[in-house]
């Protein structure tokens, strides 16, 4: 019996330039003339993980609306897709009053 010790695996380097936050909440996603229903697991100031089965594919755009007081309207895009579980995306604010509203929401969640 060999009794080398395992090879480490590489860490995979963090790629987020913020910390996200646990976040969980219902999210609506237009799509095409459909409007998806998702829900919202971590959130920073420029990303979020959605929960929906099947995700969208890596690169697809949509406009969301994350399920706050007052509703926050998102521009959206996929840059990682979890098959299965869901998509990690990054998104803008198509209404700058937005970008604060995202900041009370985040002062007040534990960070992941």
């Amino acid at each position: 019996m060999d009794m080398q010790p395992l090879a480490k695996s590489p860490i995979q380097p963090e790629r987020r330039y913020t910390q996200r936050r646990k976040y969980f909440g219902k999210i609506e996603i237009e799509w095409g003339s459909a409007t998806l229903i998702g829900t919202v697991r971590d959130i920073g100031p420029q990303g979020m993980f959605i929960e929906l089965s099947p995700p969208l594919w890596l690169g697809a755009t949509f406009f969301a609306r994350l399920a706050i007081q007052p509703v926050l309207l998102l521009d959206c895009r996929v840059n990682r897709v979890e098959p299965g579980t869901g998509m990690g995306i990054s998104f803008a604010f198509p209404e700058e009053s937005g970008r604060a509203q995202l900041e009370m929401l985040l002062a007040a969640l534990p960070q992941v």
